[in-house]
C-alpha cells in the first residue's frame, strides 16, 4: 500500500515539475511556476521519506533544521542583485550533494557493484565535483571576490583537457578494478581541478551562459544518480533540470552569436589592444540631470534599457517612477530586454517584475531593435556590453558578432553610468563616444531619483 502511494506521489511531483518549467518560461505565469516547483519538492521529499526506512531520525531532523536556518534568511533577505550568486551556490551544493551520495554508494556496495552502475556512478561523480568547483568560481566572479577576467595562459586548453582526461581515465580504471578504492578520491580531485580551470578561463561576460551550463551539468549528474538509486523521480527531475539548462545555454549562446566551445574556451574579456587604441584620444559629452529632463520633456517616445548597473544600485523602482512620469506626459514607453543583460538569464525580467512594471512594456531584443531609429530618447541604465556598437562594426573586438540592442540608432541616448570603466567583458563601449550620446555619471538610483525631482519641477 505504501509503495503504491509513493509511486502516485512521485507522479504528482513529476507533473508539478513539468508545470513549473512551463509556467516559469513566461513572465506572467512565473510566480505560479515557482509555487508549482515548491510543491513538487515538498511532494518529492514526502514520498522519499515514506519509501525508505529511516535509521537516524535525529540526523534527518538536524539536517532539515540546519538547512532551514541557513536557507530562510537567504530567501528573505537576499537582494535581487545577488540572485545570480545564490543560483551559482545552489548549483554548487546541489552537485556536491549528488557527488557525495554517489561516493557513499560506491563505498557502501563495492565490490558488489555491476559495471553499468559503477560507470554511471563514476560519470555522475565527475560531473558533480567539477560542477561544484565551477559554480564556486562563478560565485566568486559574480560577487567580485576575484577578477571577472578570464585566466589566460599558454596551453591552458591543453591543461584543462588533460585534467579532464585524467579524471576520465581514472574512472575507467576504477570501473575495471572496483576494489582499488583509493582511485576514487584521486579522480574526484582531478574533476574538482577541471571545474576550477574551466570557469577560471571564462570571462565575466559569459557568466549567464556558464550558469545555464552548470545548471545542465548538475541536472545530468542528478539524473545519473537516479538510475543507480532506482529513483524514478530523481531521474525525471534531473533530466528536466539538465535538459532545460542545456536549452537555456543554447539560447544564451545564440543571443551572443557564440558556440558552446567558444564560450568555454574563447576567453572573452581578455584585453583587446586594438580596441584600446581606437578609443584613445576621444572624449565624451557629460550632461546633468536637468539636461536629461529637458530632452525627455521634448520627446514623444522613450525606450529604457536596463542592465547590471540598475541591478547593482537597486534602481528598478525609480526606473518605473521615471517611466510613469513619462507616460503621464504622453510618451510611449517601452523597456528593451537583452537575453544576457545582467548576470543570469532573465535577470532584468525578475527585477522589473519586482517593480511591478507591466508585462506588455517588456520588449525582447528581436522585436524592439527595429523601433530604435524611430525613438526620440533611449535611457541606458548600466547596460554596457549588450549596447556596444563594436559588436557590429569592429571585427577585431571580442564582442564582434554578438547581437546587441541597437541603442545607438535612437535620436538621443542617455547613458547612466558610474564611470568610464568598461563592461564585465573588459571591452570599451563605443556608444560612449557617439555624438548623440549624453553621458550622465553617477549611481543609477541617485541619478534617476534626481531626474524624477527635476521632472516634477518642470
Amino acid at each position: 500500500m505504501i509503495g503504491l502511494l509513493v509511486q502516485y506521489l512521485y507522479v504528482v511531483g513529476v507533473i508539478l515539475f513539468i508545470l513549473a518549467l512551463r509556467w516559469m518560461s513566461e513572465v506572467k505565469t512565473s510566480r505560479r511556476g515557482n509555487w508549482a516547483a515548491t510543491g513538487g519538492v515538498i511532494v518529492a521529499i514526502t514520498a522519499t521519506l515514506l519509501a525508505y526506512s529511516i535509521q537516524r531520525t535525529d540526523l534527518l531532523v538536524g539536517a532539515a533544521v540546519i538547512g532551514a536556518i541557513i536557507g530562510m534568511p537567504i530567501a528573505l533577505k537576499l537582494p535581487m542583485t545577488a540572485v545570480p550568486q545564490r543560483t551559482a551556490m545552489s548549483h554548487a551544493f546541489g552537485s556536491l550533494a549528488v557527488a557525495l551520495v554517489g561516493a557513499a554508494e560506491f563505498y557502501q556496495y563495492t565490490p558488489n557493484v555491476d559495471t553499468f552502475s559503477l560507470s554511471v556512478l563514476s560519470a555522475e561523480m565527475i560531473l558533480g565535483f567539477l560542477t561544484f568547483t565551477g559554480s564556486c568560481i562563478a560565485f566568486a566572479k559574480l560577487q567580485g571576490l576575484i577578477s571577472g577576467k578570464p585566466l589566460v595562459y599558454r596551453g591552458r586548453i591543453v591543461v584543462s583537457v588533460c585534467t579532464l582526461g585524467t579524471a576520465v581515465a581514472l574512472a575507467v580504471y576504477l570501473i575495471l578494478n572496483p576494489t582499488q578504492e583509493f582511485v576514487l578520491p584521486i579522480m574526484a580531485l582531478f574533476a574538482l581541478a577541471f571545474g576550477f580551470l574551466l570557469v577560471m578561463g571564462i570571462g565575466g561576460a559569459d557568466m549567464p551562459t556558464v550558469i545555464a551550463i552548470l545548471n545542465s551539468y548538475a541536472g545530468i549528474s542528478a539524473a545519473a544518480l537516479g538510475f543507480v538509486l532506482d529513483n524514478k523521480l530523481l531521474i525525471v527531475a534531473g533530466s528536466l533540470d539538465g535538459s532545460s539548462g542545456f536549452v537555456l545555454a543554447l539560447i544564451m549562446s545564440q543571443a551572443m552569436n557564440r558556440s558552446f566551445v567558444n564560450v568555454l574556451f574563447g576567453a572573452v574579456g581578455s584585453a583587446s589592444k586594438s580596441t584600446e587604441q581606437v578609443v584613445e584620444g576621444r572624449t565624451v559629452q557629460s550632461f546633468t540631470v536637468d539636461d536629461v529632463a529637458t530632452v525627455l520633456n521634448n520627446s514623444k517616445s522613450l525606450i529604457i534599457v536596463p542592465g547590471y548597473g540598475m541591478a547593482v544600485s537597486q534602481a528598478q523602482h525609480v526606473v518605473k517612477e521615471v517611466a510613469d512620469i513619462a507616460q503621464s506626459r504622453g510618451l510611449d514607453v517601452k523597456y528593451a530586454i537583452h537575453p544576457v543583460a545582467g548576470r543570469m538569464p532573465g535577470h532584468m525580467n525578475v527585477l522589473l517584475a519586482e517593480a511591478q512594471v507591466p508585462y506588455e512594456q517588456l520588449w525582447e531584443m528581436e522585436k524592439v531593435n527595429s523601433l530604435f531609429p524611430e525613438t526620440d530618447l533611449a535611457i541606458v541604465v548600466g547596460a554596457n556590453d549588450v549596447t556596444n556598437p563594436a559588436a557590429r562594426t569592429r571585427p577585431d573586438s571580442p564582442l564582434f558578432g554578438m547581437p546587441i540592442l541597437d541603442v545607438d540608432k535612437a535620436r538621443t541616448v542617455v547613458f547612466i553610468k558610474r564611470s568610464m570603466a568598461p563592461g564585465f567583458s573588459g571591452v570599451e563601449n563605443e556608444l560612449f563616444y557617439l555624438p548623440n550620446t549624453m553621458m550622465v555619471f553617477g549611481d543609477a538610483k541617485k541619478v534617476l531619483t534626481d531626474l524624477v525631482a527635476a521632472l516634477k519641477k518642470s
